[in-house]
């Protein structure tokens, strides 16, 4: 008779287990990053002017969203990538789109240091957003990132053609869809 009772509180913690698993992996699913397929979430934070910029203000376009640093190693490597694709498909027509963009966001808390870094790294493009608010970005947020370098390509209606490109990835996925 004891060995049951025990059998059966065991067999109670385990469905429990199973419904705290349950519950952490559909908060997870529902909070999940945006797809391939589907409409980009819009943004709308500050440039380092204090003006407002609105991703859907890029519309008609392909655009990165290219979530960075100035303090990140990998985002600042990559960056002359990110710099030679843009100028290479800034005045390129595409099947969806007319131009070539970049909506960069960065992840910094530290002004100065974003400034200088767009200097440094020649991000020539007119849209750099961000709040400040580091890893509290609510960008970041928006998106489900978690780590960066991240982007996510869309077209010129602001569907999600492409998501995490890098190096020539972003060059080579650029030239699909070219007219």
């Amino acid at each position: 008779m004891k060995k049951m009772k025990y059998v059966f509180y065991f067999g109670i913690f385990l469905i429990g287990i199973f419904f705290v698993f349950q519950s952490f992996t559909a908060k997870n699913i529902n909070s999940a990053a945006p797809i391939i397929g589907q409409k980009a979430p819009e943004l709308n934070f500050m440039n380092p002017n204090g003006d407002s910029i609105a991703l859907s203000s890029l519309k008609g376009k392909m655009v990165l969203i290219d979530f960075w640093a100035s303090w990140c190693g990998p985002c600042r490597g990559e960056n002359p990538t990110v710099v030679a694709a843009y100028n290479s498909f800034k005045d390129k027509e595409f099947k969806n789109g007319n131009g070539f963009a970049i909506y960069s966001v960065s992840l910094d808390n530290n002004k100065a240091a974003w400034l200088k870094a767009i200097k440094d790294d020649k991000l020539v493009w007119e849209t750099h957003v961000s709040d400040l608010q580091g890893w509290g970005s609510a960008a970041a947020a928006i998106y489900g990132v978690e780590a960066i370098p991240s982007n996510f390509l869309i077209d010129g209606e602001g569907t999600i053609l492409a998501i995490d490109l890098r190096g020539s990835d972003l060059a080579t996925e650029l030239n699909k869809h070219l007219k």
